[in-house]
């Protein structure tokens, strides 16, 4: 039911009087996001490459690591807007079939686990923070800091797959 609510939305979101509809600008938008993303690594990708001094590499290659991530993600918006205007199920698009449901059921079950493993690992990470405090010129903060935000938003994209299991 939810890919006709889907169906709908991009049909209501095609009427335009300018040519181009509002799901095909975005398309563009994301499409030249990607590039920018491309462009992104190889100079990532270039700097790493001239670098050293071993912290300063392993701040680049969490950080390349990052954009390869966005890049990956982005590339998989562009791909399920285009099977949308087409009709289509290109590789790498966010849209499928449901899964079976025995495999839904385990799914949902672990969900509920990873999720308590994430808001567990939060709590650690925010000790880890205070008792780190001011270690190697704050750089365990930082990196503490930027891996409780990895697990608060792994949370919300476990809730996220939650809901939709609850209606599969």
């Amino acid at each position: 039911m939810g890919e006709m609510a889907d169906v709908d939305m991009i049909f209501d979101l095609m009427k335009t009087p300018e040519g181009i509809s509002p799901v095909e600008r975005l398309l563009n938008e994301f499409e030249a996001h990607e590039a920018k993303e491309e462009n992104s690594l190889e100079v990532y990708k270039k700097a790493l490459g001239e670098m050293a001094n071993p912290m300063t590499r392993f701040l680049l290659q969490l950080i390349l690591s990052d954009e390869e991530k966005h890049r990956a993600v982005i590339h998989a918006m562009v791909a399920t807007l285009k099977g949308s205007l087409t009709w289509t199920k290109p590789e790498g698009s966010l849209q499928g079939t449901s899964d079976v449901e025995d495999v839904n059921d385990r799914l949902r079950a672990a969900t509920e686990a990873m999720i308590g493993i994430e808001k567990e690992g939060i709590k650690e990470y925010k000790h880890l923070i205070e008792q780190s405090s001011g270690y190697y010129q704050g750089l365990f903060k930082i990196l503490l800091d930027s891996m409780m935000r990895d697990s608060e938003k792994h949370v919300q994209l476990l809730e996220f797959l939650k809901e939709q299991l609850k209606s599969a």
